[in-house]
């Protein structure tokens, strides 16, 4: 689905090659939605970032989340993958292997939603809208690769062969901390709070379509 993602398995395959045949000292490192104070990790937004969904949350306005809400992600906060990551660098037993570096936690989308609103101190107005809906009618945030291709599907990591290389890896920062870290930073610096009306106005076309839906069939009976 991802360009991004076939872009990064070609990488791969072809150090790995390099690896094979000449011996090309190369680790391969796969994270999986890293973030930091910055940011807050969703699942649909805009152009601009994530701003504009926790500005929806801020204003009481629904929010639109994928699926049922119950599909699983892990996100993982920067300081944890620098653990793994730092672990890795120049260790030999890491030549010619592949990790994943993520977090232990594994959360539903709505548990991260509902995590994010109560940082924020706001009842969470969930949406929950079909990912195929959402990634048709949103091709210019490239939904189908980012959505369908990704955070839609149910993901739980082994985090095992990571820990036998690096044994002091572990997960400090579970997200209800990352997201306390995050909100408060945010909150305090004017430049990350990017305004993104056209996003905004994506939302509320989204949810208006699907709530005509609901009422042209209550009409048909």
């Amino acid at each position: 689905y991802w360009q991004y993602s076939r872009d990064k398995i070609a990488c791969e395959n072809f150090l790995m090659e390099k690896y094979r045949e000449n011996g090309f000292p190369v680790t391969i490192v796969r994270p999986s939605h890293t973030y930091d104070e910055r940011k807050i990790p969703v699942a649909v937004h805009g152009s601009q970032g994530s701003w504009q969904v926790i500005r929806r949350m801020m204003d009481h306005k629904p929010v639109i989340i994928p699926g049922d809400g119950s599909s699983l992600w892990t996100v993982t906060f920067n300081t944890d993958f620098a653990r793994g990551y730092i672990g890795l660098m120049g260790n030999r037993h890491a030549i010619g292997e592949a990790f994943q570096i993520t977090g232990d936690e594994t959360l539903s989308w709505d548990q991260i939603y509902r995590t994010i609103a109560d940082e924020l101190g706001v009842e969470l107005c969930p949406y929950h809208v079909a990912s195929d809906f959402l990634a048709s009618v949103g091709t210019q945030y490239d939904l189908r690769g980012g959505l369908l291709g990704d955070k839609s599907v149910s993901v739980i990591f082994d985090n095992s062969k990571l820990k036998k290389a690096v044994p002091i890896m572990e997960t400090k920062v579970p997200f209800h901390e990352g997201v306390h870290k995050a909100v408060e930073y945010i909150l305090a610096h004017p430049e990350c709070q990017k305004e993104d009306p056209e996003f905004d106005d994506w939302c509320d076309k989204v949810i208006e379509s699907q709530e005509k839906a609901k009422e042209m069939f209550k009409a048909k009976g």
